[in-house]
């Protein structure tokens, strides 16, 4: 029997994952209603236009996920790099072809979808560095064969973000890029020589731009007016913090919401703030403990991964949910500078909820490699293929 298919038939798809992710699919398409509703009445005419449209996103990415579960993810061997490629390509295009939206051209339209190209960038980078790390096993240490072309792939994708522009998605790619690097145990003073230029670099590039400037002043509490009087900025931070207070505890109820109608489109970035509202402190640090069972269960799986390639995918996989997740909520109650990175399997978006439910099908798949969920006695087992 080769190797490739006994890996995929150790064990179950870890329930804690699967259970978890579906559940936060499916609960969103009633937090995206619930938040979502008056807008789309306002600018529809129709309570429901975005229930319908997510629910149906929703649908698909529950199949795209069950179908990523069970195919062998050692197909990123031979597929990651040309879907980066993709990735890169589509990056390149929408700098100059996508739709502009609110001064930042992030969206490739194609009439019946749009998308946004750094969805799939994201995943494609870390499953690419993974199956190259893997690759590489025997001169991680050397610099310029080993580390360097992780580093240009890693450089090229956040630029091309930053150009469009996109600070925010761009330093957390670099930063989960950096992450998978130092998880395939390359060297640490390699990756803090990189990381000093970097960091140097993203502070001059933010605060290039005034309307940067604005939301780094509006997360310290002030920024002068036109007036040359200082006052609070950040409306939407200030409607979310509201947002969390008028929730209390308990929450006001589902679809009792009231910030939703000062909220700027509640049911995207900031609908974590619409879910403390309505169902309280409770309820939001519930969300939160949901990913921090996705986290621990990903990071087993990344263990007890059978192989390199299936330890780092994994691994990288894991990060992007639980580093968007934390940002998202840090964002939302004033712990963060405010961004444009939605909550994982919550926010409105198409791209956000298909590609990362692809991503996490394929976490699922090395999970049954992983033997986290083993096959107990008696039971009935995939048959085995002969070689």
């Amino acid at each position: 029997m080769s190797n490739a298919t006994t890996i995929g038939q150790r064990g179950h798809s870890d329930w804690f994952i699967l259970l978890s992710v579906l559940g936060m699919m499916f609960f969103s398409v009633a937090f995206v209603y619930s938040a979502s509703a008056g807008f789309a009445d306002t600018r529809t005419g129709s309570t429901e236009t975005f229930f319908w449209s997510h629910l149906i996103r929703v649908a698909a990415g529950a199949g795209i996920l069950l179908l990523f579960a069970r195919i062998d993810y050692h197909w990123l061997e031979r597929w990651s790099k040309p879907l980066l490629v993709l990735a890169v390509g589509m990056l390149i295009y929408v700098l100059f072809e996508g739709s502009r939206i609110k001064g930042a051209t992030r969206w490739i339209d194609l009439g019946l979808i749009s998308f946004q190209p750094s969805e799939i960038a994201k995943f494609a980078l870390v499953m690419h560095l993974g199956v190259m790390i893997a690759d590489k096993q025997g001169y991680l240490n050397d610099f310029k064969f080993g580390v360097l072309p992780m580093l240009t792939w890693i450089g090229i994708v956040a630029a091309l973000i930053a150009l469009q522009p996109n600070l925010s998605t761009a330093l957390a790619i670099s930063f989960l890029g950096f992450g998978v690097l130092f998880i395939g145990r390359v060297k640490l003073w390699h990756l803090v020589l990189v990381t000093l230029p970097v960091i140097a670099a993203a502070g001059a590039y933010a605060v290039s731009a005034e309307y940067r400037m604005r939301r780094i002043m509006g997360f310290i509490g002030m920024h002068t007016n036109e007036s040359g009087g200082i006052e609070t900025a950040g409306y939407q931070l200030k409607q979310g913090l509201l947002a969390f207070g008028s929730g209390g505890l308990f929450g006001v109820g589902a679809g009792q919401s009231r910030q939703r109608l000062y909220l700027p489109e509640p049911f995207g970035d900031f609908i974590y703030a619409i879910i403390g509202e309505e169902y309280g402190f409770l309820g939001a640090i519930l969300l939160l403990f949901i990913f921090g069972v996705i986290v621990w269960r990903g990071l087993l799986v990344a263990r007890q991964a059978p192989d390199s390639l299936g330890e780092n995918v994994a691994a990288g996989i894991t990060m992007v949910i639980g580093l968007y997740a934390v940002v998202n909520a840090g964002v939302t109650t004033g712990l963060l500078p405010t961004t444009g990175l939605p909550m994982p399997f919550v926010s409105y978006g198409g791209s956000s909820v298909l590609f990362g439910a692809a991503a996490v099908g394929v976490l699922l798949n090395i999970s049954r490699g992983a033997n986290v969920m083993p096959y107990r006695r008696g039971e009935l087992q995939p048959a085995e293929v002969p070689e």
